[in-house]
C-alpha cells in the first residue's frame, strides 16, 4: 500500500487488512508454508480476521494561549503545515477535544465503577468462603454431641440393669 497524499476531511477510510491463520503440520519448516496452506478450497482450515483502518489525528502541541486568558476572547488564526492560514482551527480543535475529553471522562468513570463493583464482589466472596471454612471446621470436629449423649444413656441403662 502507498500512503495517501492528504488525509480525508471526514477521517473515514475504507482500507482493510485481512489476517489469516492456518494450521501447519508438526515439524513444518518455513519452506513448507506456501500460499496453498491458506487456500480454503483445498480443505485447509483457515481462520480469518479483517482489520479496519482508522485514521488517528496526530497529537496537538500545547496551546500557545496562557491558562489565565479570557474565555470570551476571539480565536486566533493558526498556520497549517502547508502555509495557509486557518482561522477556524482553534474553535474546531477545542470542540473536538472537549467532546473527546467528555467521552474519555465518561468511560473512565464507568470503568472505575466497574472496578469498585468487582472489588466489592471479591470481598463478599472472600467473606463467604471464610464463613464456609469455619462452618466446615465446626461440623467435622470429631464425634457429635448427640452421639455422646446416646452412648452415655445406654451405659447408664446397662449399668443399672447389671446391678
Amino acid at each position: 500500500m502507498q500512503a495517501q497524499k492528504e488525509t480525508p476531511p471526514d477521517m473515514q477510510c475504507k482500507d482493510k487488512f485481512l489476517l489469516q491463520g492456518a494450521v501447519a503440520s508438526p515439524g513444518a519448516t518455513p519452506k513448507d508454508i506456501t500460499p496453498e496452506l491458506f487456500n480454503k478450497e483445498s480443505g485447509n482450515i483457515v481462520e480469518e480476521c479483517k482489520l479496519k483502518v482508522n485514521y488517528v489525528a496526530p497529537p496537538r502541541p500545547p496551546s500557545p494561549v496562557r491558562e489565565g486568558s479570557e474565555e470570551g476572547s476571539s480565536p486566533r488564526a493558526s498556520i497549517s503545515d502547508n502555509g495557509s492560514i486557518d482561522t477556524n482551527a482553534a474553535p474546531r480543535s477545542f470542540a473536538e477535544s472537549n467532546d473527546k475529553s467528555s467521552e474519555a471522562m465518561a468511560l473512565i468513570s464507568k470503568l472505575t465503577e466497574e472496578k469498585n463493583s468487582a472489588i466489592q464482589q471479591s470481598k463478599r466472596l472472600h467473606q463467604e468462603l471464610e464463613l464456609l471454612r469455619r462452618q466446615g471446621n465446626k461440623s467435622s470436629g470429631g464425634i457429635s454431641l448427640m452421639y455422646v449423649l446416646l452412648i452415655g444413656l445406654l451405659g447408664l441403662l446397662l449399668g443399672y440393669m447389671l446391678k
